[in-house]
C-alpha cells in the first residue's frame, strides 16, 4: 500500500503499527495507575517495594515506580515506532524484558524486598503473555519485509 503524505511510513508497516499500539496501551496504563477507581487502595500507592497496596483494575499490584516504568516503556515503544528496525527492536526486546521479568517475578518471593517493583501472580502471568506477544509480534511481523519507503533505517 502506497505511503500518502504527511502520513509516514507507519501507515502502511505492521511491525511499526504493532510497536506504537503497545507503546500507547503502556503509555495509557502508566497514566491509569494513578487514576483512583481504576487503581484501588490509590492511598496506599508507595514509591517502591512489596508492600504498594495499590491495585490496577483491582487485580495488579503497582507503584508509583511500576507506573513510571511503564509511561516509560511506553515512550519508548513511540519513540521506537518511527523506524522498522527501532520497532522491531522494541518488540524483540521488550518481549525479552517482560519473559525475564517473568522468571524474575516466579523466583523473587512477593514478600521480599527483591520485589522492588512490584509484581504479583497476575503481573507475573500478564508479562508472560506480553513477553510471548510481543516476540511474536516482533519475528512474524517482521518476516512480512519492510517496504521500500523505510528499508535501511
Amino acid at each position: 500500500m502506497p505511503s500518502h503524505a504527511g502520513m509516514g511510513a507507519m501507515s502502511h508497516n505492521p511491525v511499526q503499527l504493532a510497536a506504537m499500539g503497545i507503546g500507547a496501551v503502556f503509555a495509557l496504563v502508566g497514566v491509569l495507575g494513578f487514576v483512583p477507581g481504576i487503581t484501588t487502595h490509590l492511598s496506599s500507592i508507595t514509591f517502591a517495594g512489596h508492600d504498594s497496596g495499590a491495585l490496577l483494575l483491582g487485580t495488579f499490584q503497582v507503584s508509583v515506580l511500576h507506573n513510571i516504568v511503564h509511561l516509560l516503556f511506553g515512550v519508548a515503544g513511540l519513540a521506537m515506532a518511527r523506524t522498522w528496525a527501532g520497532a522491531r527492536m522494541f518488540l524483540v526486546a521488550g518481549g525479552a524484558v517482560y519473559l525475564a521479568l517473568w522468571l524474575y517475578g516466579l523466583i523473587v518471593g512477593h514478600e521480599s524486598t527483591a520485589n522492588f517493583v512490584p509484581v504479583n501472580t497476575a503481573d507475573n502471568w500478564l508479562h508472560l503473555a506480553l513477553g510471548a506477544a510481543m516476540l511474536a509480534l516482533g519475528t512474524i511481523l517482521a518476516g512480512m519485509g519492510r517496504s521500500g519507503a523505510d528499508a535501511g533505517t
